[in-house]
């Protein structure tokens, strides 16, 4: 009898957590339109004529519901950045991986239940380079009478960091493919699609975000750049981070954030400064040495209501804004800074012991040009990258994911390797020659359903150090510690953070660096490891997991929806 009434008790406090979950319909519709930026008009494609693309708001515990028609020229996906999809992963979205793309005037329909996340997530094309315009926001706020773990901000805003070519983005990939030489640097940065006030054609060009002074905002910043990490800072003003990456921090305040692209950081700003205009402004933080970057400044205004205005030959005019203080693109110790300060706001759990130890090197490469072409790259190659000294290759006959559920032989191999094949000085200055061609292939690493994982990401200096985000699929992971050259188990070990370390779903590998993450590998599927610079995607900076099923159905996955996409 007991018994039977702590079980109903139970379902009467399940029923009143989700009694406030909806399902949400939406409708994307993928089609191209003009947009005018830098004074020239541009057909660019995008969601229900939107760039950047609608924003979707949901709480903890709903079902979306997503209708997607292409009416667009390209083959396109859509991946919820940072969703985890539990048993899910047919609507993860990365085309071959967990599906075959959209074709031109098909539909799909993404359904998804959020569970147990909150925060600022995003949503973008996981497919070519579209998502340089087919991008937007996802806010998940907490259930109903769960409040913020802060002061509950006056109002809010999403701030989303892109980056804008004077040409299709995809012929700027198709160029480099043919070429094998890296892509063209972009033409501009923007906030919220809009490249700022230091650029032509001002008038139509600046993002303006009003405040109310002695009020606080809440900016929920998205960094959807294509292929560069990006410091941003406001004149005048503090920020207080209280999330990354859609999990709660442990408050601290700074005057610059970095993030990488895929990364979501959220701050707090009090408007406590004199009434007026204040720049919001980003540029890069490139870290590789000798790789041509965009060196230009993207400006949003930080603007108070009711400020004064001066009057210049009668008619009233607003100041100028006030312009902050950005570090040096090159500021890699400003960098290191920012993301030593994230902490858990608590003490979490992290895993431990670890079932299963991976070290993987990620970096660049070449390949020889094939014979009758001429290639762009370093000494007449092309450009490469590779996780373990393998290239990912795309499949193109059918999904991952649907090879691995319906077992289809051919599709993949399972022999990624754990630790790179020779082990030498990642960071040295000078490599040797015969470690600068990777292997080419589409290689999956097997996991055990509630393996706790570890991976050690080491950056190499082959053809150039860089600073990587990495960015894995399904899962949030803890960030155990970071560094400098090459990873030292016997002393590096010392360092990791095993009591409030900060959870993440993409990490940045310092340049000629080292970062180490751990996770349970509790989500049953196919999951994506990849660079989120899409230059170093498309050369292959990227591998997958397959995650076995646990036992029983609530720890296996999902069959496949009937309309999922054919290749």
């Amino acid at each position: 009898m007991f018994s039977s009434f702590l079980s109903s008790l139970l379902l009467l406090l399940l029923a009143v957590v989700y009694a406030n979950a909806e399902i949400q319909y939406q409708d994307f519709v993928v089609k191209e339109i003009s947009v005018k930026r830098l004074c020239k008009t541009h057909q660019v494609i995008t969601v229900n004529g939107q760039y950047p693309g609608p924003t979707l708001t949901a709480t903890d515990g709903d079902t979306l519901v997503i209708k997607v028609t292409n009416l667009a020229r390209y083959n396109i996906t859509l991946h919820w950045h940072g969703i985890q999809q539990i048993r899910n992963g047919w609507a993860d979205g990365p085309d071959y991986i967990t599906q075959c793309p959209i074709v031109p005037g098909a539909t799909y329909v993404y359904k998804f239940t959020i569970i147990n996340q909150e925060g600022t997530l995003w949503w973008h094309a996981h497919a070519l380079w579209l998502r340089a315009t087919v991008h937007g926001a996802l806010i998940v706020y907490p259930k109903l009478g769960k409040p913020y773990p802060f002061d509950k901000p006056q109002r809010e805003y999403p701030i989303i960091l892109g980056e804008w070519w004077n040409r299709d983005p995809n012929e700027v990939l198709r160029q480099a493919t043919i070429t094998g030489a890296g892509p063209n640097v972009s033409d501009a940065y923007t906030i919220n699609g809009r490249p700022g006030d230091l650029f032509p054609c001002s008038n139509q060009g600046t993002s303006i975000f009003p405040v109310v002074s002695g009020e606080t905002t809440l900016f929920r910043i998205i960094n959807a750049a294509m292929n560069t990490e990006l410091f941003v800072s406001i004149a005048g003003h503090h920020m207080t981070v209280v999330a990354a990456d859609s999990a709660y921090t442990k408050p601290f305040t700074t005057t610059v954030i970095l993030l990488g692209p895929g990364q979501t950081t959220d701050v707090l700003v009090t408007a406590d400064q004199p009434a007026g205009r204040y720049y919001i402004a980003a540029r890069a933080y490139a870290s590789a040495q000798g790789v041509p970057f965009d060196n230009t400044t993207v400006t949003a205004i930080l603007e108070y209501k009711f400020s004064s205005c001066t009057a210049i030959h009668g008619v009233q005019t607003m100041p100028p804004p006030l312009v902050p203080l950005l570090p040096a693109y090159n500021d890699t110790s400003t960098a290191t800074a920012f993301s030593a300060a994230l902490h858990s706001p608590g003490p979490v759990n992290v895993p431990d012991p670890v079932n299963e130890t991976l070290f993987f090197t990620v970096g660049l490469g070449l390949l020889g040009c094939p014979p009758g072409m001429v290639c762009g790259g370093p000494n007449g190659n092309r450009f490469a990258a590779s996780i373990n000294n393998a290239s990912f290759v795309l499949p193109s006959t059918l999904s991952m994911l649907q090879a691995y559920y319906f077992n289809v032989p051919g599709v993949y191999t399972e022999d990624f390797p754990p630790e790179p094949p020779i082990m030498f000085d990642f960071t040295a200055n000078n490599i040797s020659l015969s470690l600068l061609q990777p292997v080419q292939g589409t290689k999956v690493y097997r996991l055990k359903y509630g393996s706790a994982v570890q991976i050690v990401f080491q950056g190499t200096n082959i053809i150039s150090g860089e600073e990587h985000p990495m960015h894995l699929h399904g899962y949030q992971f803890y960030v155990l510690a970071t560094g400098f050259g090459n990873f030292n188990p016997d002393v590096d070990t010392e360092k990791f953070n095993m009591v409030d370390p900060p959870e993440r779903n993409t990490i940045g590998v310092p340049v000629n660096g080292w970062a180490v993450i751990r996770f349970i590998a509790d989500n049953p599927g196919v999951w994506l490891l990849h660079c989120h610079i899409d230059a170093h995607l498309m050369w292959g900076l990227a591998m997958a997991f397959i995650v076995e099923n646990g036992e029983g159905d609530d720890q296996s996955l999902l069959p496949p929806p009937l309309d999922l996409p054919v290749c």
